[in-house]
């Protein structure tokens, strides 16, 4: 099934006429919004565009289609198949994924419980259809970086926000799982709390992280890296953006059963990534052996520079050997 297929399955087939003509632009495609009363809106390659009445995209929000409240209610229930209660607890967390691992928000009137957790959702009136685009190979530059005498150093990638650390996370997943020039194919476990990296719909990733990979969907982090070591024996833990003390005691367990680790953090620097993780003199970033910065620069995402565990810098070829661009597909 094309990615333009999988998206036109989230609506109701008396929407999709207007929908099909734009999304001939799908590997560009990155969020579609919808908010009741308000234009449909969709960002492509970094630009935001409306979807007008007769199914173009244009600037002109003049032109534009509003979402009507049966609409939004008609599409919620397609994403849903028609119970929503099958699917509580994923509208509890915020968010639901669909086959080909696309992630939609969700926003309305949040119910409380008696323990100040939100227990539900109701009147659902905002969407963000977040589109998934997987590159393989986009690692391909990092992973020598990434091995010594064949194993997986515990690496820290920091990266700001829309710079495709998670796509970068995926790719060295599936290169660690498959096996490469560099070692061979490891036991991976990864965590996967907001369901980014796998995409897993119903437990299976859409995704792919590689055929010795398992996945817990939707766990907590910390929780989730006691799961798997407990349960699944990885020689390597993977887990998207991490921070706080909780997390870095559960990374210290995962380190001490002598497995590897494979993290992210929003950031730009070492000042940042010790702050997030409430480092006092600096000791959980000495169970880093490898720090992987990303960075933009005129909308192309890249590596900055991979430094080892004595600030060394060992990736210092910005020019000679980027990334490449793979911002307009994260």
């Amino acid at each position: 099934m094309t990615r333009q297929e999988e998206i036109l399955r989230i609506f109701p087939d008396y929407m999709r006429d207007r929908w099909e003509k734009p999304l001939r632009s799908a590997d560009k495609l990155q969020e579609i919004r919808l908010g009741v009363g308000r234009p449909v809106r969709f960002l492509i390659a970094g630009e935001e565009f409306f979807l007008s009445c007769r199914g173009n995209i244009s600037k002109n929000i003049e032109d534009a289609w509003y979402i009507t409240e049966r609409e939004m209610e008609e599409t919620l229930k397609k994403v849903c198949h028609y119970s929503m209660y099958a699917f509580e607890n994923e509208i509890r967390q915020g968010f639901l994924t669909v086959p080909g691992g696309h992630r939609i928000g969700v926003a309305g009137q949040v119910i409380m419980g008696e323990n100040g957790c939100i227990r539900n959702m109701s009147h659902i009136r905002f969407l963000n259809i977040r589109i998934s685009h997987e590159i393989l190979g986009v690692a391909n530059p990092v992973m020598p970086y990434l091995y010594e005498r064949g194993r997986v150093q515990n690496t820290l990638l920091i990266s700001p926000p829309g710079c495709g650390k998670t796509t970068m996370l995926r790719d060295i997943v599936r290169q660690i799982s498959e096996g490469n020039l560099y070692g061979k194919g490891r036991q991976v476990g990864v965590v996967d709390e907001r369901s980014e990296i796998a995409g897993s719909f119903m437990g299976i990733p859409q995704n792919n992280v590689g055929i010795r990979t398992d996945v817990l969907d939707a766990c907590p982090k910390a929780l989730g890296m006691m799961l798997l070591m407990r349960s699944m024996a990885p020689s390597v833990v993977a887990v998207d953006e991490v921070g706080g003390e909780t997390d870095m005691r559960a990374i210290y367990q995962v380190l001490s059963c002598g497995s590897s680790v494979v993290v992210t953090m929003h950031g730009n620097s070492m000042e940042d990534a010790r702050r997030h993780m409430r480092c006092r003199n600096g000791e959980q970033m000495e169970l880093f052996e490898r720090f992987l910065f990303l960075e933009k620069e005129r909308g192309i995402c890249r590596v900055r520079e991979i430094l080892d565990f004595q600030g060394k810098r060992l990736y210092p070829e910005r020019e000679e050997r980027e990334c490449g661009s793979f911002l307009d597909a994260c």
